[in-house]
């Protein structure tokens, strides 16, 4: 097993984790958001939460069960980011950069979930 500093969807998850709980405080400090920027925080961190579990995955069923969790938290994720650009608690280009790193670890998940699933 890779470790962490050598495993690409570790380090971008947690990194994405990083980002999400700035934006949290960005939104609630600056825009006097709490509801949206919560689910934000909520599903934006388990992303990175559910990726570092698969690695200590008791088997590969586990392993994929973990990472199809954090495919669906970033799905989640990616639909609150929207909101928030759509309702102007964002700017265009204070999203763009976000949810572009949310897409790519969306890729990143699609690919290993379907590799997973695919080969059994």
């Amino acid at each position: 097993m890779k470790e962490d500093k050598d495993n690409l969807i570790v380090q971008k998850s947690k990194a994405f984790a990083i980002r999400c709980v700035n934006l949290y405080k960005f939104l609630v400090d600056n825009k006097n958001e709490y509801v949206m920027s919560k689910q934000l925080l909520r599903c934006g961190t388990s992303i990175g939460a559910n990726v570092k579990e698969a690695m200590r995955g008791q088997s590969k069923v586990d392993f994929g069960a973990k990472m199809n969790i954090a495919l669906k938290e970033a799905n989640e994720t990616e639909y609150w980011l929207e909101i928030l650009l759509e309702t102007d608690f964002l700017t265009q280009e204070q999203a763009e950069s976000i949810l572009s790193d949310c897409r790519e670890i969306l890729k990143l998940l699609t690919s290993i979930v379907k590799s997973i699933f695919t080969n059994k």
